[in-house]
């Protein structure tokens, strides 16, 4: 059986029915579908686990490698369609651990870029504008950087 998840902050509708489409269109016959900005309860994973992309499934390697461990217990696979990727494959398997390397260097870079914004005067307003999102996705960057 092929799964789907979706993720997407609740300000973010638009992004959750694109992926929605996308899953669909990947024949998924079940689809989790969360509107939350972190997760801490995943839905329940059986033999495959399709998302549209990486950064839809989780926010950081460690989220990453918990999702990878707790797939790999129930025997499930990982697609990731954006990037045409296989958990199930080695090669698959070590693209998605740098991937998620990359993705968390990036988010924190950019938690580093708005900082020093921040410092400097910058408001949230210019942040999102020069980041080219929403000012409300700077608000959840800032809160959830905060948590730890």
């Amino acid at each position: 059986m092929i799964i789907g998840y979706a993720r997407t902050t609740t300000e973010q509708i638009a992004g959750l029915e694109a992926q929605l489409r996308e899953l669909e269109a990947a024949q998924c016959k079940k689809i989790f579908r969360e509107q939350a900005s972190s997760v801490s309860v995943r839905a329940q994973l059986e033999a495959a686990l399709f998302v549209t992309k990486l950064d839809r499934l989780a926010r950081s390697v460690a989220g990453l490698m918990a999702i990878i461990q707790a797939l790999e217990k129930k025997q499930a696979g990982l697609r990731i369609l954006n990037l045409g990727m296989d958990k199930k494959t080695p090669t698959g398997k070590l693209m998605l651990t740098v991937l998620g390397g990359v993705a968390q260097f990036e988010r924190e870079i950019m938690l580093e870029s708005q900082r020093e914004g921040v410092a400097n005067g910058v408001t949230k307003t210019q942040i999102a504008q020069q980041l080219n999102i929403g000012e409300a996705s700077v608000y959840r960057i800032l809160a959830d950087n905060k948590k730890g």
